[in-house]
């Protein structure tokens, strides 16, 4: 760490000298322009640069199947706008998996090919995104899944349960968009800037957005168990998961009202509400373990784990009760 004292010039403006050192590595001499961020009590400075658009270049020879669609998120989500891909020749197998990685995420289109070289772009203004919306969006699509999946279940709906395995892709497109505003939020200020949010903020809706992923992870784990379900359940039983999913509802819609919810007192009653219907949930899933000791141990163990899965999914609405807390708490 450097200090610099502030000076004043011309009796009202206030200068301050930058080190050397860094000026240097960043490539920043007389006549460059700098850029300044506030971020409440810091002021953040960068460089001014000539090209808002990153680019980054991959070598892909070595790469297949899922090593290589793996490679292509990362680098999506890691900010580069534009990703060359090179290799001294770009297989079929290549390209298709290049596609396939393409076609799952949000935004990207593939620009150039030639036999050595495949250049994809995100083509999305990244200061027309709201990780707001992105987040609502999971919220909506989450709770949608596990509500069909456990339709599906209580009706024997195979369909319904193959609709809610598909809808997965949806959900995981956006969690990947929204990690990708996060990471820009940390990488520049002026990214924050353009979001209209504090960094802290984009921080919780990005845990937050990680909690609602899993709870789509666990709709369709459901919905693969309904897959293998021929027979009709037990009326009782499927009451009580049905309550059990209810309940587990709330604590989310509980949750996701305090993550949004800008009055801090309204929010951690919310919050608080939430975990304590975690809590509660717990009670009725042992009764339904009850219920299971009367079935055949094939089928208890398959509505064990929808139980353990809608279980889970309250305890992340309960992780994103925490969160809320924490934004809604006051700041050093």
């Amino acid at each position: 760490m450097e200090t610099r004292k502030v000076q004043v010039t011309g009796g009202s403006t206030y200068t301050v000298s930058i080190p050397k050192t860094w000026a240097t590595d960043n490539d920043v001499e007389a006549g460059t322009e700098i850029e300044f961020h506030p971020d409440g009590d810091s002021l953040f400075l960068t460089p001014r640069s000539e090209s808002e658009r990153t680019r980054g270049t991959l070598d892909v020879t070595d790469l297949t199947g899922q090593a290589l669609q793996r490679a292509v998120t990362t680098m999506y989500v890691s900010g580069f706008d534009v990703i060359e891909l090179e290799s001294a020749e770009i297989t079929t197998e290549q390209r298709s998996t290049i596609r396939d990685a393409v076609q799952s995420l949000v935004g990207l289109e593939v620009l150039e090919e030639t036999r050595d070289r495949v250049v994809v772009q995100d083509l999305l203004d990244s200061s027309e995104l709201s990780i707001h919306n992105a987040v609502t969006r999971m919220r909506l699509i989450s709770l949608s899944m596990l509500e069909d999946a456990i339709t599906a279940l209580a009706e024997r709906d195979h369909d319904l349960a193959r609709d809610v395995i598909g809808r997965d892709d949806d959900l995981d497109r956006l969690w990947l968009v929204v990690s990708r505003i996060f990471r820009a939020t940390l990488r520049t200020p002026k990214a924050a800037e353009e979001l209209g949010l504090p960094r802290e903020e984009c921080f919780d809706y990005h845990s937050s957005a990680r909690q609602l992923e899993r709870i789509g992870d666990h709709a369709t784990k459901i919905a693969h168990l309904t897959l293998n379900i021929d027979e009709p359940l037990p009326d009782e039983v499927v009451e009580a998961v049905s309550d059990l999913h209810g309940d587990a509802v709330d604590v989310i819609d509980a949750a996701m009202d305090a993550l949004f919810d800008d009055d801090t007192e309204a929010a951690t009653r919310r919050a608080n509400d939430a975990r304590t219907g975690v809590r509660a949930i717990d009670e009725r899933v042992r009764a339904i373990d009850k219920l299971l000791r009367d079935l055949d141990p094939t089928r208890a163990q398959l509505l064990g784990l929808v139980v353990d899965s809608v279980l889970r999914s309250a305890d992340y609405g309960g992780n994103i009760a925490e969160t809320a807390l924490q934004k809604a708490a006051p700041t050093p």
